[in-house]
């Protein structure tokens, strides 16, 4: 099982470069150094990011379509005991850094609010690409806490440092792969919620290499 870390890791990693390749204003940010600048943009990515298929589904009918079939395909869950018998999938997240003092410390949740997924369109209801992930930055008291809530958090993902995820989503021709199996990254909670966030991001990449050609 272990060897799917890397692979589901680094589609995390690609989904953080779909969300700065959507808003060159993050860039300048990334280039900041302090803990606290990097989480503010990391936040930021994650949402465009895991919201990039979505984006455009207020548009028109077709891309509202499309945004619809990607959170059936990847968000909505079989449950017999939930009403209606499908749910959508609520994964929570921390992603910290090891190193004292980075004050780098990031939350995100999927479809938090099931009830704000969907908006009135001419067409019909339409996805909020905005509600499907939340995101908040935290402080390190506040992260300390959060951690040992299992209740509120199913997996922390702890890099390194600042500068290792810095290098992971700016770096061009970094060995992604590489940096993991050397430590760079460390897992807490249900590693099970790892795999579907690599799903999910491996889905947003394949969704969008035919607009990169």
């Amino acid at each position: 099982m272990h060897a799917g870390f890397p692979q589901s890791t680094t589609s995390l990693i690609h989904v953080l470069r779909i969300g700065a390749s959507a808003n060159e204003l993050l860039r300048p940010l990334l280039s900041r150094k302090g803990g606290k600048f990097v989480a503010d943009s990391m936040a930021m990515l994650i949402k465009l990011g895991f919201g990039f298929v979505m984006r455009d589904s207020l548009l028109d009918q077709q891309q509202a379509a499309k945004a619809r079939a990607f959170v059936e395909d990847n968000l909505v869950i079989i449950d017999p005991q939930a009403p209606d018998g499908r749910r959508y999938y609520q994964g929570k997240f921390l992603i910290r850094t090891r190193k004292a003092g980075d004050d780098m410390n990031v939350y995100f949740c999927f479809c938090p609010h099931p009830g704000h997924l969907f908006v009135p369109t001419p067409w019909g209801e339409a996805i909020n690409s905005l509600a499907v992930v939340e995101t908040s930055v935290l402080s390190e008291e506040e992260a300390d806490k959060l951690e040992h809530q299992p209740d509120k958090v199913d997996l922390v993902i702890r890099f390194k440092d600042v500068e290792s995820i810095l290098g992971l989503i700016g770096g061009a021709n970094v060995d992604i792969v590489g940096m993991l199996l050397d430590n760079v990254v460390q897992l807490q909670g249900n590693v099970g919620h790892l795999f579907k966030l690599g799903a999910i991001g491996s889905n947003i990449q394949q969704a969008i290499e035919p607009t990169l050609h």
